[in-house]
């Protein structure tokens, strides 16, 4: 079954439900190590996000992804807003016009963004980042997918990947951001931008179902 502009407006929407959910405890991540910002930050930018979609019907899942992409940049603070926003923008180009998307074209779109941050951030995995999170969750969306699976599928595979790839992020030492100036005293911590990836994989896993 494949996914369509429709449903990729659904995992939007649940995903500004999930950030505002946790939106405390991601504050409360970031206050650790940050700025303390993360939480509020995200909410700001996918509330704008469905508020953007609640005015408009993009005809593509692709033109979704861009829209996400644009408002994220526009309105989300900090590190979190280019990076985001650059993910969701590399997705959407690697979609193209595709009227719907498949396991392997999800596979590619988190390809795209993994690579979008990458470029944008230069972390690797290691660095205590949200890199830690996506770059499992791409390896393991691209093994399922090419077992001929459907959507739903490669997202939970990607969120189970990143949430394990998030927790791993406590025991590091930040390389990167704003943390990476605390030295070892960021050891200890659960990285806000690997944890809140892993939640946006979680939901958009839980809206494919």
């Amino acid at each position: 079954m494949g996914c369509g502009a429709d449903e990729v407006v659904a995992a939007l929407r649940a995903a500004a439900v999930v950030v505002a959910e946790h939106r405390e405890e991601l504050v409360r991540l970031d206050r650790a190590i940050g700025d303390g910002d993360h939480g509020e930050n995200l909410h700001r930018g996918f509330s704008a996000v469905v508020s953007k979609l609640d005015g408009s019907a993009p005809a593509t899942p692709g033109a979704v992804l861009k829209l996400a992409a644009t408002t994220l940049i526009s309105t989300v603070g900090g590190a979190a807003g280019p990076l985001y926003g650059t993910a969701f923008l590399r997705a959407a180009t690697a979609v193209g016009d595709a009227p719907e998307l498949d396991a392997a074209l999800v596979a590619g779109a988190l390809r795209a963004a993994l690579e979008g941050v990458v470029a944008r951030g230069k972390a690797v995995v290691g660095d205590k980042t949200m890199v830690d999170a996506l770059t499992p969750a791409v390896t393991a969306a691209e093994d399922v997918a090419e077992g001929g699976v459907d959507v739903a599928a490669v997202l939970a595979a990607a969120a189970g990947a990143a949430e394990e790839g998030a927790r791993s992020t406590e025991p590091l030492v930040a390389r990167k951001g704003r943390a990476s100036y605390l030295g070892e005293r960021s050891a200890g911590h659960l990285d806000p931008g690997a944890w809140s990836t892993s939640l946006l994989l979680r939901s958009f896993a839980g809206g494919a179902r």
